[in-house]
């Protein structure tokens, strides 16, 4: 009865696949023993057409037993429905179980809602529980200003259907919905330009920010084991980063993605409108693309048309996403940055908060160290960055030992100022400020303090 948690690969498949054996001298027995874990109602797939249901043995007497004739046989696929149906009913018990924890223990749970497949059933799940209508789970969605026209339509969709308004949030500085002012402000072409500075400005900083003023102490996901081995050992529950950043409910970590639709299909929940048209999963129009590609499989009225198998194949569900992106290293892409390691973790705590490293909080604090006429480090940085937080380490040793004054001044609150007098293009950027004023960006992506000392020698030099 309990759902698969993890997932079965041989050498040769990549897909669950579920033997069982069945001996006619052992069906009754095993009839007997589904239904006394699972309810009497599963053993109708091993009952004959016009038998009598069965009956646990706890509630009949001898003379009830339920016998089996020579030619009476096992029908497989009723067996198989009421499995599946067993299987969903598990699941959506245990999802709504996990988000009960998480609204009811918790004083801020937030849902960020991509409005993907699985995504829509947890918000289903909440409307089931009441707790988007009272207010106990608040929804947030981070507007890329490249999503597909559908997305944000569909998002007015559920909020009617369901009573309820989600917050949106998208890059820093650009009023909600504004793509002309994103424009102004980053560049139409950032995504082209730095794939990873436009996941930063785009999807991590305002999923950031959107936590924090959501007062976020429990995020609500739909990420799922079935998604990829980066996410296959996931659990429902993640522990909360230390020093008290927040706790991660995953309420259908074990589910997938045919389950998701069987729930989809079996509540006619509304679903996002690009499934209609061949994609498993949504996100940028840019990289986003049907799968098959010629769009022959699809999720038409609560149903499949076409082969499904390329959809629900384990770690399939994403693989028309993020489309001819690579990171820096060359690698394939296949996460944006908001769920790496560590992504989660400074969302309410500031970087280098203890030890050798100076604050700098305003502007005309950073341009009084550059006019000092004494050599100093700043790092501009970023607290959402995953590469700040990557070298928050190093450059605290650097500044127990440097030799002379080491800052860190937040750059993404003001972005003109730091591009202008910090040259800062990308976060984090280090600077070594010279006696005359002259200030020098440090070039590497080498960060580490044997990298930082050989820098800042031989500049000052």
């Amino acid at each position: 009865c309990h759902p698969v948690q993890g997932p079965f690969k041989s050498a040769n498949t990549t897909r669950t696949t579920t033997h069982f054996f069945l001996r006619r001298t052992k069906m009754k027995g095993f009839a007997a023993a589904i239904a006394v874990l699972c309810g009497a109602s599963v053993a109708r797939a091993f009952v004959p057409s016009g038998a009598r249901a069965f009956v646990p043995a706890t509630a009949r007497s001898p003379a009830t037993a339920l016998s089996m004739a020579e030619d009476e046989r096992f029908d497989q696929e009723a067996f198989i429905a009421e499995s599946k149906e067993m299987r969903l009913k598990h699941l959506e018990e245990q999802a709504m179980f996990a988000l009960k924890i998480a609204c009811e223990n918790y004083g801020n749970a937030v849902f960020p809602n991509a409005l993907i497949a699985g995504d829509c059933v947890i918000t289903h799940l909440l409307h089931r529980l009441g707790y988007l209508k009272d207010g106990k789970c608040k929804v947030m969605v981070v507007d890329t200003f490249h999503l597909f026209p559908e997305t944000m339509e569909f998002l007015k969709e559920i909020e009617e259907a369901y009573d309820f308004k989600a917050e949106v949030f998208c890059a820093e500085g650009v009023p909600v919905g504004d793509k002309a002012a994103y424009d102004a402000k980053y560049g139409a072409d950032l995504w082209k330009e730095d794939i990873e500075q436009y996941d930063k400005v785009c999807k991590v900083e305002p999923f950031q920010r959107g936590l924090k003023e959501c007062g976020t102490d429990c995020m609500i996901n739909g990420r799922t084991r079935w998604q990829g081995f980066e996410r296959a050992w996931i659990d429902q529950f993640e522990n909360a980063p230390i020093g008290g950043g927040l706790a991660k409910c995953n309420p259908i970590a074990y589910w997938t993605l045919e389950d998701t639709f069987d729930y989809i299909a079996k509540y006619n929940v509304p679903a996002h409108p690009l499934h209609a048209k061949g994609y498993p999963s949504i996100g940028d129009a840019k990289d986003t693309i049907p799968i098959p590609e010629d769009g022959s499989t699809r999720f038409v009225d609560f149903k499949f048309e076409g082969d499904p198998t390329p959809w629900l194949d384990y770690a399939s569900e994403r693989k028309g996403r993020f489309v001819g992106l690579a990171n820096k290293d060359g690698s394939t892409k296949t996460e944006c940055g908001i769920h790496v390691a560590g992504a989660e973790q400074t969302f309410d705590r500031d970087l280098w908060e203890e030890g050798s490293v100076k604050n700098l909080d305003t502007s005309d604090a950073a341009i009084e160290v550059t006019k000092s006429g004494k050599p100093a480090v700043i790092a501009v940085y970023a607290p959402w960055c995953q590469f700040c937080q990557g070298m928050e380490e190093e450059y605290a040793k650097f500044a127990d030992d440097a030799g002379v004054d080491v800052y860190k001044f937040r750059g993404d609150e003001m972005r003109d100022f730091v591009q202008k007098e910090l040259n800062t293009e990308s976060f984090p950027t280090v600077n070594v400020v010279k006696p005359d004023g002259t200030v020098v960006k440090y070039d590497s992506e080498v960060r580490t303090v044997e990298a930082f000392k050989e820098f800042v020698d031989k500049t000052l030099a």
